[in-house]
């Protein structure tokens, strides 16, 4: 760095150590966003060298979930990174969990301790993402508080 460079401002969202509630709400989006990749894949390869009824429906959903799976990981990374934008997603992926929790309850078979599990990530990771000192942490203002 020349003599002429100033290294840029501590902002927000690098100041102080960051809040175990925001790490936590990372980790549950990382954890929905790799058992989304497991499930796409395991579709995939079921869909590829398996018996499906139907090929390319396996094929699809494999390929979906995988797309799927996106979303929370880079929530999750935002997170991890303190980057503002990164709670929409988070917030968007546990929002859209809670009604696929709702129907695997309803279900009589495996799914319902499975729904039990992903409704309580969902709800966790939800109140966890709109905590006060997350906010803080990223960055967000509320309506009104910008400067």
């Amino acid at each position: 760095m020349s003599s002429d460079q100033k290294p840029a401002p501590e902002s927000a969202e690098t100041a102080g150590p960051r809040p175990r509630r925001l790490t936590y709400a990372a980790l549950l989006a990382a954890l929905e966003g790799v058992a989304l990749l497991a499930g796409g894949l395991w579709a995939l390869v079921l869909g590829i060298t398996g018996h499906p009824d139907d090929r390319q429906q396996a094929v699809t959903l494999g390929i979906t979930l995988a797309v799927f799976a996106l979303l929370p990981l880079l929530a999750a990374r935002g997170l991890l990174l303190r980057r503002g934008w990164s709670r929409g997603p988070a917030v968007i992926t546990q929002l859209m969990a809670l009604p696929v929790a709702y129907n695997m309850l309803k279900a009589d078979s495996v799914a319902i301790p499975a729904g039990i599990v992903l409704g309580a990530v969902a709800a966790t990771a939800l109140v966890l993402l709109v905590n006060p000192a997350t906010t803080q942490a990223l960055g967000i203002r509320g309506p009104g508080r910008a400067e």
